[in-house]
């Protein structure tokens, strides 16, 4: 995707943009309205500042909403998107670190009371048990805007690699 096809976002009704931007943050119509409203962007990279200080700007309760849009890591394979499913290696083969990773989500959950969520930027499953595993040990509010970020970071990744098709 590229700069045209921001501009195709620009034009679109509210509806429409929020229906092919939602793939990039797996939902979230709390915040996809206000990204929606926040138009015109021009470019990607605007899109994904705005996108980043509108995350961190909204009330607590919205920006867990968008945290808890994306699957758990390690979360059963038919549960999550297609998008998931690759950036968390689905269609590569399984190791036991999805149950490590099970017990580390629930722990995080019941600590901070939202996801765990990360990008994954091509790392293994096993390479991500000790980055939960020190996300376990941080500030609350540490990680609220940490996960933010890599919502961003994921959305801005996956525009980037043309996984949504823009309508004009």
């Amino acid at each position: 995707m590229d700069d045209r096809d921001v501009a195709a976002l620009d034009r679109l009704p509210e509806d429409a943009f929020v229906e092919a931007a939602a793939p990039w943050f797996e939902g979230a119509p709390a915040f996809l309205r206000r990204l929606a409203a926040a138009r015109p962007f021009g470019s990607g990279a605007r899109l994904f500042d705005r996108a980043e200080e509108i995350a961190t700007a909204m009330p607590e309760d919205e920006q867990l909403e968008l945290i808890d849009a994306h699957p758990r890591l390690g979360a059963r394979p038919a549960s999550v998107s297609s998008s998931s499913f690759r950036e968390q290696g689905y269609d590569r083969e399984t190791t036991e670190a999805i149950a490590e990773l099970g017990l580390l989500n629930a722990a995080y959950e019941a600590r901070f009371g939202f996801r765990f969520c990360v990008f994954v930027n091509g790392r293994s499953r096993p390479e991500l048990v000790p980055v939960l595993e020190a996300a376990l040990q941080a500030d609350r509010d540490a990680e609220v805007s940490r996960a933010l970020h890599d919502v961003v970071a994921i959305a801005r990744d996956r525009f980037a690699k043309g996984a949504v098709e823009v309508g004009s």
